[in-house]
């Protein structure tokens, strides 16, 4: 079974290459907003639709017309009106199922932050990738790549540039586990499992709040559209991607150590997009439950583990002996009146996953 993964890199562009980089970003840009207004016109006057091919035809008209466009990598260019003929087919997806649409938008140059080559142009060698018109840029391969590389996306992430490299490989499964683990994520412990084990949860967003405030009182007080402006939300947007980084990190480090010790993992089907409008949305959101069961899922299946969703709902209502015990939110004690159970609550919740994914009774282990 093969497996696509993304391996994300930092690379070290020369002015002269940061320069060609910014235009290509630029240029880019400008295509795709032309693309859209020429879908948008075509339909509002003359109720005519347009597809990839019509307008990727256009693009050697376009190069005799704009001849700085040459200086750009054909599949670029390509890839640019593919983005825009993806994102006007899941807008009709979207109308389809009757939910909020949203049509297209025009993008900033700011807010326009990739190019890619989809699957020529580029290559990687040692610690050199050479990109078709931009030259050989250097790049800091922290860690080998697996696999034949598909894609090659260059992006701009808070003034720094980075090479997002999707490789295709065979899947490599794991030696053979019979342990099972049930998994109750929350926000007093990150995780709790079926074993007892907890996991602290980092907090890094209200860890970083100080350094985050700082950074946007220095924006707000710097004159709209000045350099100084620009280079103090450029601190702000650095001081975000740490966190992420941070939490990314975490995220990966538990989903791998899961994986690698279990050959069952058993997790709650959550609705979390909906627990992330309540009132805990900072909280859940600094948790990233979503990005995490994602890392569980993808390395799961690569590693030819067994994850199991089961439902969610009444996993801390319940006890293992079935009988309904009602707790609010503050209280982190489990309690049954009818079989006498007493433990932490995410503990019994994290067995009741356990059990709900197929594990039998007498697998589970809890104190009275």
């Amino acid at each position: 079974m093969s497996s696509r993964l993304t391996f994300k890199y930092r690379i070290y562009p020369t002015k002269k290459q940061t320069a060609l980089l910014e235009s290509t970003l630029s240029y880019c840009t400008e295509l795709y907003n032309a693309a859209l207004q020429e879908r948008r016109d075509a339909w509002r006057i003359n109720r005519e639709s347009i597809n990839f091919a019509g307008q990727s035809a256009q693009l050697v008209e376009i190069k005799e017309v704009r001849s700085e466009l040459n200086g750009i990598y054909s599949q670029v260019l390509q890839d640019t009106l593919h983005r825009v003929d993806k994102t006007f087919k899941a807008f009709f997806q979207r109308v389809k199922r009757k939910t909020k649409a949203g049509f297209p938008r025009f993008r900033s140059r700011v807010r326009y932050n990739s190019f890619t080559y989809p699957q020529l142009g580029f290559s990687l060698s040692g610690n050199k990738l050479s990109l078709s018109k931009i030259g050989k840029v250097k790049i800091k391969l922290h860690r080998e790549t697996t696999g034949k590389i598909k894609t090659l996306t260059i992006k701009r992430e808070a003034g720094r540039w980075y090479a997002c490299l999707s490789v295709e490989g065979m899947a490599k499964p794991l030696p053979v586990s019979v342990k099972s683990i049930g998994v109750d994520v929350g926000l007093t412990a990150f995780a709790t499992l079926s074993d007892g084990t907890e996991v602290e949860n980092p907090r890094h967003y209200r860890i970083a709040q100080a350094k985050l405030r700082r950074a946007q009182r220095k924006v707000a007080r710097r004159s709209i559209r000045s350099h100084r402006r620009r280079k103090a939300v450029q601190l702000l947007q650095r001081a975000h991607a740490h966190v992420r980084n941070q939490r990314s990190d975490f995220h990966h480090k538990i989903s791998q150590w899961l994986v690698a010790n279990y050959g069952r993992i058993a997790v709650e089907d959550l609705n979390i997009k909906g627990l992330a409008a309540g009132c805990l949305a900072r909280e859940v959101n600094d948790a990233g439950w979503s990005a995490f069961l994602e890392h569980v899922a993808y390395k799961a299946e690569n590693a030819g583990r067994d994850l199991v969703k089961v439902d969610p709902r009444g996993t801390s209502q319940t006890c293992l002996c079935g009988a309904h015990t009602p707790k609010t939110l503050s209280q982190r004690w489990h309690q049954c009146l009818a079989c006498g159970l007493s433990a932490n609550r995410d503990h019994v919740s994290a067995q009741l996953i356990l059990f709900r994914a197929g594990i039998p009774p007498s697998s589970v282990n809890a104190s009275h």
